[in-house]
């Protein structure tokens, strides 16, 4: 029987900027001197285990580079990401190479440093139900509750983690918006890279 999950897909209209990348990956950093760099691209499902283990290989109390071009995908991955880098106390700088959207705003959020460029993209838009099999009643009755619970969780972590206003956020999130950059620059919770500017001044994690 397949599962179903609330999942923070984007709605039907939502345009496709770029090909599928791989899988996020990552080789043994337990014992790797300096700080780390992560990539995490493309959608989340399918890819739960593999993003969960690249996250647990890095060391515990270090500090490090997440880089994010992802669509998002299952909200249980996006906050077992999350719970993944406080309880491992990574001390995570993000950035958005192109695209931060969905259920990825998540692990974004939790990131102490984040950096945006201008043309990067952000949707933020509620969750959606999806399910491949009819339900009965009182399946659907508990899931509407499940759903609503996970809604409201993802939405307090998300303005206490940024932090958010909440009418911002939810000005944002319904029905549905793309954000830039400039915007998440100008809410004060990124800071902006201009095009041209010396990335060496960048405060990335250093050796």
């Amino acid at each position: 029987m397949k599962r179903r999950f609330p999942r923070a897909e984007a709605p039907p209209y939502r345009p496709k900027f770029r090909s599928d990348p791989g899988p996020a990956s990552a080789t043994s950093r337990k014992d790797s001197p300096g700080p780390w760099e992560l990539l995490i691209a493309g959608d989340f499902n399918d890819r739960h285990v593999e993003l969960l283990e690249a996250v647990v290989e890095l060391p515990r109390n270090s500090s490090g580079t997440i880089y994010f071009d992802s669509n998002g995908g299952s909200v249980y991955t996006a906050l077992s990401l999350v719970s993944l880098i406080q309880l491992r106390n990574l001390k995570a700088t993000g950035i958005v190479l192109g695209e931060c959207s969905s259920a990825s705003l998540l692990p974004f959020a939790a990131c102490r440093k984040r950096y945006v460029m201008p043309f990067s993209t952000h949707l933020f838009h509620p969750m959606k139900w999806e399910s491949e099999e009819n339900v009965r009643l009182e399946e659907a009755a508990e899931w509407t509750r499940h759903f609503k619970d996970v809604q409201e969780t993802c939405d307090r972590l998300m303005a206490e983690m940024f932090p958010l206003e909440r009418e911002l956020l939810n000005s944002w999130s319904i029905p549905g918006r793309f954000v830039s950059g400039a915007e998440l620059a100008k809410a004060g919770i990124a800071e902006l890279i201009e095009p041209g500017s010396d990335l060496t001044q960048l405060q990335l994690p250093q050796s």
